[in-house]
């Protein structure tokens, strides 16, 4: 049943599959970092001082978590920058492994909100400059025009999801049994192991991954390279200081990265190095990151306000089993597991009638939409009632979902990036994930217990409505990207 499943990625023999084994691998530890640090994160920032939290109120814990995820996000730009003016893809995946390998150490090492901003602040610039170059690296691994890039970049997803199940689950027990500061260092150790594999492995690479494509003129890097220590010095100073609040960090946040996307597209139209065909690509992917804005908006609301609702809503006895909370954050990655195979396998037989990636969009925007709705007849009970079955239920249709985009996302980014701009085109996909992460964290401001039907009514109408215009865009949409995608 394997050998199947593998067909769709190995063109030119073993090496590929060698090849995304070894991303899967270092994507797997990364994964575990995220989807760990985010639910302990959480729960630490809201839980009471006797349980070993900080005290916040819940919605304020939402604010920045939504945050944290945001700014992870947008740092993909900058490690996109330092991939494709001075490391290179390969280069800049090691050593923004490394700062997450830091930025669990000193979680784990430093004590209240000296750890917290010196962690978090290595963590968003580690975990940008990772995510953003891992897919670049599985993409240069396939030909333009290979019609098996979306099964390949499906089944390196699934991968990550090996991970992201892993770190909820193994966290939120180190937290339980070993106390929070523990739990945020079990991915350090983890992360070194990561290191070894893809040290090992990156011979398996594209050689295109070691090369810098757009460098800079001599005696220009080190300049770069220390404004961009400086600007990450500001952004950590900024969250420090007593102008950004728990209420306006997402606001604040949410501005900074639609004017970061902006200048990026902006940058990419007007450079000379960007050919006619090149730059009507571009604006096509323009609707596709609103697009999955919109949807991120809703799917990272996971890891706020569906880990709220679930710690205080929802009976945790199943079975006879007492669940951890944290445990939901794993359900989504192991949906995942199951099902991207045969997503992998659908499509790869599907080949050039498969459904067209603005096509998979609109289902993602419709489903993640349902999944709200469903939401709905649970709404108004009192105390934690709530079957966990139900939850099961919902974050199956999230998952449903965000197959149809999050692979998806990242295969057209690098199917239709500018060759002078390869990674901060996939920076820009990562940059609509962090502007959903942002409106979700505005979003979940309003969420309360008492009033669950207006917040899950609102949001899946509003989510709805944004899936109808964009459907109206997506003749267009084909019509401008479809030089070398005939579906």
């Amino acid at each position: 049943m394997v050998t199947p499943v593998m067909n769709p990625v190995e063109p030119r023999g073993g090496q590929i599959t060698r090849g995304l084994l070894t991303m899967a691998g270092i994507g797997m530890w990364e994964r575990f970092s995220f989807y760990g640090t985010q639910v302990v994160l959480l729960y630490y920032l809201y839980f009471s001082a006797d349980q070993g939290g900080l005290g916040l109120q819940p919605a304020e814990a939402v604010a920045i978590v939504g945050t944290y995820g945001a700014l992870v996000y947008c740092f993909t730009i900058a490690g996109a920058w330092l991939s494709d003016r001075i490391l290179g893809p390969e280069r800049t995946v090691f050593v923004s492994a490394v700062g997450i390998m830091l930025g669990h150490l000193a979680l784990a090492a430093l004590p209240g909100t000296a750890g917290l901003m010196v962690g978090l602040g290595l963590l968003v610039m580690g975990t940008g400059g990772t995510i953003s170059n891992m897919p670049s690296s599985v993409g240069l691994l396939y030909d333009t025009d290979d019609h098996r890039r979306d099964a390949g970049f499906m089944l390196f997803y699934m991968g990550l999801n090996v991970g992201a199940l892993g770190g909820p689950l193994l966290t939120g027990l180190l937290r339980k049994e070993q106390g929070f500061h523990v739990a945020f260092g079990a991915a350090a150790v983890g992360m070194a192991i990561g290191l070894v594999v893809y040290t090992l492995g990156r011979r398996n690479l594209s050689p295109e991954g070691r090369r810098v494509p757009n460098p800079l003129a001599a005696g220009n890097a080190v300049p770069r390279l220390l404004a961009v220590a400086a600007l990450a010095a500001l952004v950590v100073l900024a969250l420090a200081s007593d102008r950004l609040t728990p209420s306006n960090l997402p606001d604040v946040t949410a501005i900074a990265i639609a004017l970061i996307s902006a200048a990026v597209f902006a940058t990419m139209l007007r450079s000379p190095k960007t050919t006619a065909p090149e730059r009507r690509q571009v604006t096509g992917l323009i609707p596709l990151y609103l697009a999955g804005a919109v949807f991120f908006a809703l799917y990272q609301q996971q890891f706020t306000v569906v880990q709220v609702y679930v710690a205080s809503r929802v009976d945790l006895e199943l079975g006879g089993i007492t669940l951890a909370p944290e445990f939901f954050n794993s359900v989504v990655p192991a949906f995942v597991i199951v099902l991207a195979p045969l997503f992998a396998r659908w499509w790869t037989k599907q080949g050039t009638r498969q459904p067209s990636a603005p096509a998979k969009f609109l289902v993602a925007l419709i489903g993640i939409s349902a999944a709200f709705f469903c939401f709905l007849p649970l709404a108004g009970r009192e105390g934690a009632t709530i079957s966990p079955l139900a939850i099961l239920g919902i974050l199956f249709l999230f998952t449903v979902a965000e197959l149809f985009i999050a692979p998806v996302q990242l295969a057209v980014a690098t199917r239709l990036a500018p060759a002078h701009h390869q990674t901060q085109t996939v920076g820009l996909m990562f940059l609509s994930i962090a502007l959903g992460s942002s409106l979700g964290g505005i979003a979940g401001k309003s969420y309360s217990p008492t009033a669950e039907t207006e917040y899950f009514l609102t949001v899946g109408l509003a989510a709805l409505a944004c899936a109808a215009v964009f459907a109206l865009s997506i003749p267009w949409i084909r019509r401008t990207i479809a030089d070398d995608d005939p579906r």
